[in-house]
């Protein structure tokens, strides 16, 4: 109730995101906003990378080990939600995003999505889903030793995940910057992509889907 009246904390936040003319404040919020958003969605995602690495890891701190990897992978979603944030003011700032939950006007947001299923047939796209896909081939051809090794090899395989999935990311501004059903069906995309069997359905079909859904969005714009 404090909320809808206007009052408290998070109604503070919404309105800091609602002025891209306070580009500071609107930065900072915004890019909180995506840590929070990119923690959340790719948590689940590295779990099985960190539970094979604690598997392979033979050294007397496997468990801090284990953390230092996994801190090295979301430091590589930091740099990814400070670009996001970014692309977002840059977006707000333009009037191409409306509503409460910031999404891109229809046209804007068909041509978005037919890009984004046109990259699900790319060979890069197919690598980097490869690369997160095999935990042991990933660790067999990237293996570093120590604590810094950890962090470097969370780094490298976050750099890889988001070659994956830097497209499908910013769907989020199809639904909404601000839409928490958006996030939590992109999450639920992206773990399914590295636990199905192989197979076209695993980025493919859902690209054709998505130029499908861009050209219908188009269609009615």
């Amino acid at each position: 109730m404090r909320v809808m009246s206007g009052d408290g904390l998070f109604m503070d936040i919404m309105w800091m995101m609602m002025e891209p003319s306070d580009s500071v404040r609107y930065l900072s919020v915004t890019t909180t906003m995506w840590v929070v958003m990119m923690i959340a969605m790719m948590v689940p995602v590295v779990m099985p990378m960190v539970v094979v690495f604690r598997q392979l890891d033979r050294g007397a701190s496997t468990e801090f080990d284990a953390v230092l990897f996994a801190i090295g992978y979301l430091l590589a979603w930091f740099g990814f939600s400070v670009a996001a944030a970014v692309l977002q003011w840059l977006l707000h700032g333009a009037g191409s995003l409306h509503g409460d939950l910031l999404s891109l006007r229809p046209l804007v947001a068909a041509g978005l999505l037919m890009v984004a299923g046109a990259y699900q047939l790319t060979p890069l796209k197919e690598v980097c889903l490869e690369k997160c896909r095999s935990p042991i081939g990933f660790f067999l051809a990237n293996w570093r030793a120590g604590r810094v090794g950890a962090v470097r090899m969370g780094l490298h395989h976050g750099l890889f995940c988001i070659g994956c999935c830097w497209m499908l990311m910013l769907i989020m501004f199809v639904g909404g910057a601000m839409s928490v059903i958006t996030m939590a069906l992109l999450s639920a995309f992206i773990l399914a992509e590295r636990v199905l069997p192989a197979g076209p359905w695993v980025a493919r079909l859902p690209g054709v889907a998505l130029i499908v859904w861009g050209g219908y969005i188009a269609t009615l714009a």
